[in-house]
């Protein structure tokens, strides 16, 4: 909604129609245009598919915004199973890269901007005992950024991450615990984890507004960075 306030025409990219129908419908109440693209992140042949159609409707790309991510399933390593890490990494680590990879063939080779939607688990916080696929998979996008951002500086193309920490949002629904009461250190933080706010999460807009800012020209001379959104939990629960 940000970038297309801003007069970007949106490509949305997701497994879920109809959200993304959704979000489309509000783009353009907004007097926005956006186009709707399904596609698994996780899937070669899906990707390929989904950026031939960017290519096709609109033949370049200037911004990206890798948002596609999951919880997995979290429990202690003896519990995890094989399956779980590999989808966890799939659509987490393996998306990301998938989505950089046949971005930049439709960026121009004058300038562009990729953002990475990361996570204070596994670069600034390890105190969620448990989820260790997901917190791998968010210090490998990390790193993932980091080295491309140098490898694309010459293009003029800019890549940084968002970390985010506890935002009011849908991702923890479909998220599994298990077995984790064995595992988990017995600390006691004290009251209101996000300090910044009382404990309050923060919210999906803060995160957009962010994102929008990292992509836009204002942000011209940030590459290969990490922008930590947390209201300080990470630095109290880290």
């Amino acid at each position: 909604l940000h970038l297309a306030a801003r007069g970007a025409r949106v490509a949305l990219l997701g497994r879920t129609e109809s959200d993304l129908q959704t979000l489309a419908r509000e783009i353009a109440d907004a007097g926005g245009a956006a186009d709707v693209i399904v596609a698994d992140v996780s899937k070669l042949a899906s990707m390929r598919r989904a950026f031939a159609r960017i290519k096709k409707l609109h033949g370049r790309l200037d911004l990206v915004l890798a948002n596609a991510g999951v919880n997995g399933v979290w429990a202690p390593l003896d519990r995890l199973e094989v399956a779980e890490w590999d989808t966890t990494l799939a659509i987490n680590l393996r998306g990301t890269f998938l989505t950089c990879k046949f971005a930049i063939e439709l960026m121009p080779r004058s300038g562009g901007s990729i953002v990475v939607i990361s996570s204070v688990n596994g670069t600034r916080m390890f105190s969620n005992t448990g989820a260790s696929a997901y917190a791998a998979s968010k210090a490998a996008q990390v790193a993932f950024a980091r080295m491309i951002a140098l490898e694309l500086a010459p293009r003029r193309i800019r890549v940084n991450t968002i970390c985010p920490g506890a935002i009011k949002s849908a991702i923890g629904e479909n998220t599994v615990h298990r077995g984790l009461a064995r595992v988990r250190t017995p600390v006691k933080f004290p009251e209101g984890q996000v300090p910044l706010t009382g404990g309050k999460p923060g919210r999906a807009e803060d995160v957009a507004r962010l994102a929008a800012f990292l992509l836009s020209d204002d942000a011209a001379h940030i590459t290969g960075t990490e922008v930590f959104i947390d209201g300080a939990q990470s630095l109290l629960q880290g």
